[in-house]
């Protein structure tokens, strides 16, 4: 097949024009934009879940990985008629809430899908979500500093499922009772921060500026806000690997997992075996961390 190609399929009932399946967007790995879309659907259940009735952020790479790329807020023009999407600030989102848009980004090469931490047309979180973030390329104390954390959040009585970036960070997603305040929940996460920077000094910061955090990892409660975005669990990234945004059990955080070890090539069986972890944790109240914060 030439990379000229291009075919029509028809998915929910909508048609779908596929240009240029067989260019490669991970080429060490040999995986063409038609693999990329087979295992978009497979990983569409999922994904759908977490980005459904969310401002939607892609990153797109028109020649791969290795390319130029763009963040695209704005829906790509001409927006299909079967696509949703809603507006935050003078910006058109789309809103992932379909297979057929799903496989419309991914013809487009959008390659990472990062959603809003609240639905559309609503002032209030959806959950609460502290960003790992290190600052180093390689860092292999990662899993250690996010299980110490995790060990900080139980103290508290707070329950969190850890999920790999798909890149080089962990985010901790704690599902929430609905009412709380993105204001409240900042300073939640301020206070976890400074707790863990005082007990681990040489190991955490709360330094937002990147130039002054040294090699200390970045525990970012700042990005949990209305309006901005994280990568959506179970997104691919623009990695070597082909890694994809994975929820953990706390024993795999403990063994020191390698994120990378999640893939578009093999998420399916993972999910297979296991399901969406971020399902199995009840929402929760964190009234009695707020009384104290």
């Amino acid at each position: 097949m030439k990379q000229a190609d291009k075919g029509t399929i028809v998915v929910d009932g909508q048609e779908l024009v596929i240009t240029n399946p067989s260019k490669p967007l991970w080429p060490e790995l040999g995986i063409t934009k038609l693999e990329y879309l087979q295992h978009l659907m497979e990983l569409s259940p999922f994904l759908l879940a977490h980005c459904q009735d969310r401002y939607l952020t892609t990153i797109r790479y028109p020649h791969g990985i290795h390319d130029k790329s763009f963040y695209q807020k704005n829906a790509p023009e001409p927006v299909p008629s079967f696509v949703r999407t809603a507006e935050l600030n003078g910006i058109r989102y789309v809103v992932l809430d379909s297979l057929p848009t799903l496989l419309w980004l991914g013809n487009l090469a959008c390659l990472e899908f990062h959603a809003s931490f609240h639905h559309v047309d609503d002032e209030l979180p959806a959950e609460w979500v502290l960003d790992i973030d290190p600052s180093l390329d390689v860092e292999p104390r990662i899993m250690n500093a996010v299980s110490l954390i995790g060990e900080a959040l139980d103290r508290m009585r707070i329950q969190a499922v850890p999920k790999t970036s798909g890149a080089t960070g962990v985010q901790l997603i704690v599902p929430i009772k609905r009412g709380y305040t993105f204001a409240e929940l900042r300073r939640a996460g301020e206070f976890v921060g400074r707790y863990l920077t005082e007990q681990y000094p040489k190991l955490f910061t709360i330094e937002r500026l990147k130039k002054q955090r040294g090699d200390r990892i970045y525990i970012d409660y700042l990005q949990h806000w209305h309006g901005k975005t994280l990568s959506a669990p179970y997104t691919p990234r623009a990695r070597a690997a082909a890694s994809v945004s994975t929820p953990l059990y706390w024993s795999e955080v403990e063994a020191g997992v390698d994120p990378r070890e999640f893939t578009l090539r093999n998420l399916k069986e993972r999910l297979d075996q296991h399901g969406d972890l971020l399902t199995k944790l009840a929402p929760q109240s964190l009234d009695h961390v707020l009384a104290f914060v």
